[in-house]
C-alpha cells in the first residue's frame, strides 16, 4: 500500500514559511514534511530526517539533542532557501513509543545509559526505520540529497531506497551537563558520529562546541547547584578598564566557548551591576545549544526596564531583598519575571539562601559570570566548584580588578585549583580547574 498526500500548504514559522507536505502511511500514521523553494531536479537537496521526541521537540528538554537539532535543521534549510525536512512521527524513544521512553528515562536516573535502558525494558535499543521517510522524499521529487545527521544509519537507509546521499553534514550541538553522557552513548554504543562535537583539546579549540573537559565532575552538595566561575581577563589580571568597557577583552574563540559553556550548564548568573552597565543578553548564540535561566542578583531591583536580560528569548529569575519594594516585584512578575525574595548579605543579596532558593527551582548547575563584585563575593564565600579563566594576550595597567580582596594575608592561604587544564582559544588561553580552600 502506498503513502497517500493528505494535506498541502503553507506553513509560516520563526524561520519562515514552508510548504507543508503531509503524508498517510499505511500504518496509519502521518509524517511531515516541510519544504523550502522549488525542487527543481531533485538533486543534491539539503534534508533533514528528524525523528518525532515530544519532550525533546515541544518542551525544551535538556536531556537530549533532539530540540536543537530541530531548529537548526530548519534554520539551515530556510537560510538555503531550498531543502526539505521530514518530521518522522512513530519513531519517539528511537520508535519505543512515549510511555516506554519515559520508562527508559527513569532507568537512566538509576545509572544506566540510554542503550542499556532500553534492553531492561525488553525492547532494542533503536526500533526506528526509514523506509517511509524514504519513500516521502521519493513523492516530493527527491533524487540526491545533502543528509544533516550523525547517524550512519539514516545514510544507509536512504541509499538502500535508491536515494543518493551526495554528502553527510553533521548536526552536532553543544551538550548540557544533563545531556552530556547520553551524547557519549550515541556515539559509542549506537554508532553516531560526534554528537557532541569536537571535544576540547589541550592544543587547539578550532570550532568546538564540546566544553565538558572544561566543566569538571559536576559534583556539588545536594543543597546547592554545582558553581562553576567563568570570566575573561587580561594578563595583569583586569577585566574592564579604568572606565567600565569591557567589550571585548577576549576573542572569537574564547567567547564561543562561553557560549558553550552557558549551553551546558541550567543557569547563568550576574550582578545586577553587569546587568546594568554591560547589558548582556547571557543567550547561547555562538554555538548550537539551548539557552540557560537568566538569574540577576539585585538586591534593590534597579535593573532598568529596558535591559536585554528581560527579552523573551530566555527565562529570567531576579533574586532579591526585603529592600526591594512589591511595586517593583509585582511590575517584574507582570512581565512573566521570577522574583524571590532572600535575606540581605553582606554585599547585597545572601548568596547562600540564592543557591538554596536556585536549587529549589531545580538549577543543578550555573554558570557565573561576574562581574567583580560577584565573582569575589563567590570565591570569598566559598561557594565556587569549577574556575574557569579566559586570559587575553593584553596589558592594561590601571582597570577593574577581575577578583578583589579576600581577606588572604599568606600565599599558602590562596585559593587552589587543582585537576588543572590548560588550552589554548585562539589568541587567548583558558585555564580550568578544580577550587581547593584551604581548611
Amino acid at each position: 500500500m502506498a503513502i497517500s498526500d493528505v494535506a498541502n500548504l503553507p506553513l509560516g514559522t520563526i524561520f519562515g514559511e514552508f510548504r507543508l507536505r503531509a503524508f498517510e502511511l499505511p500504518s496509519g500514521g502521518v509524517y511531515l514534511a516541510l519544504v523550502r523553494g522549488d525542487i527543481r531536479d531533485g538533486r543534491s537537496v539539503l534534508t533533514r530526517l528528524h525523528s518525532e521526541c515530544l519532550t525533546g521537540d515541544a518542551l525544551g528538554s535538556l536531556r537530549c539533542d533532539c530540540g536543537t537539532q530541530l531548529r537548526e535543521a530548519a534554520r539551515a534549510i530556510a537560510a538555503e532557501g531550498r531543502g526539505v525536512l521530514i518530521y518522522a512521527t512513530g519513531h519517539e524513544g528511537r520508535g519505543i513509543g512515549l510511555v516506554n521512553k519515559l520508562r527508559s528515562y527513569m532507568l537512566q536516573e538509576d545509572g544506566a545509559d540510554t542503550y542499556d535502558a532500553n534492553v531492561r525494558l525488553g525492547l532494542p535499543p533503536d526500533a526506528r526505520d526509514y523506509d517511509d521517510a524514504a519513500r516521502c522524499l521519493i513523492r516530493l521529487g527527491v533524487q540526491s540529497v545533502r543528509l544533516m545527521t550523525n547517524n550512519p544509519g539514516k545514510v544507509d537507509a536512504l541509499v538502500s531506497a535508491g536515494i543518493g546521499v551526495e554528502e553527510v553534514l553533521s548536526l552536532q550541538t553543544s551538550p548540557h551537563l544533563r545531556n552530556v553522557a547520553y551524547l557519549h552513548a550515541k556515539e559509542a554504543r549506537l554508532g553516531h558520529v560526534a554528537p557532541a562535537g569536537m571535544p576540547l583539546r589541550d592544543d587547539s579549540v578550532g570550532e568546538v562546541t564540546n566544553v565538558a573537559p572544561l566543566l569538571g565532575s559536576s559534583d556539588a552538595p545536594t543543597w546547592r547547584p554545582y558553581v562553576v566561575l567563568k570570566y575573561a581577563q587580561t594578563v595583569d589580571g583586569r577585566i574592564a578598564t579604568r572606565n567600565g568597557d569591557a567589550k571585548w577583552i577576549s576573542g572569537d574563540h574564547e567567547r564561543r566557548i562561553s557560549h558553550a559553556l552557558r549551553a551546558a550548564c541550567d543557569a547563568v548568573l550576574v550582578g545586577v551591576g553587569t546587568a546594568t552597565v554591560d547589558d548582556p543578553q547571557l543567550t547561547v548564540r555562538m554555538v548550537p545549544g539551548s539557552s540557560p535561566l537568566r538569574v540577576v542578583l539585585d538586591s534593590t531591583l534597579r535593573l532598568p526596564d529596558s535591559a536585554r536580560v528581560l527579552d523573551e528569548q530566555a527565562g529570567t529569575v531576579l533574586i532579591t531583598t526585603n529592600r526591594s519594594s512589591e511595586i517593583q516585584r509585582a511590575a517584574f512578575r507582570a512581565r512573566a519575571v521570577g522574583v524571590h525574595i532572600v535575606e540581605s548579605g553582606p554585599h547585597g543579596v545572601d548568596l547562600m539562601e540564592a543557591l538554596v532558593t536556585l536549587r529549589s527551582l531545580g538549577v543543578r548547575s550555573l554558570l557565573v559570570e561576574g562581574g567583580a563584585r560577584v565573582i569575589t563575593s563567590f570565591l570569598g564565600e566559598r561557594l565556587v566548584d569549577r574556575l574557569v579563566v579566559g586570559i587575553a594576550p593584553t596589558i592594561m595597567g590601571v582597570g577593574i580588578d577581575a577578583v578583589g580582596d579576600l581577606g588572604i594575608a599568606r600565599v599558602s592561604d590562596g585559593v587552589h585549583l587543582s585537576n588543572r587544564s590548560v588550552h589554548a582559544a585562539g589568541d587567548d588561553l583558558l585555564l580550568a580547574g578544580d577550587v581547593d580552600y584551604v581548611t
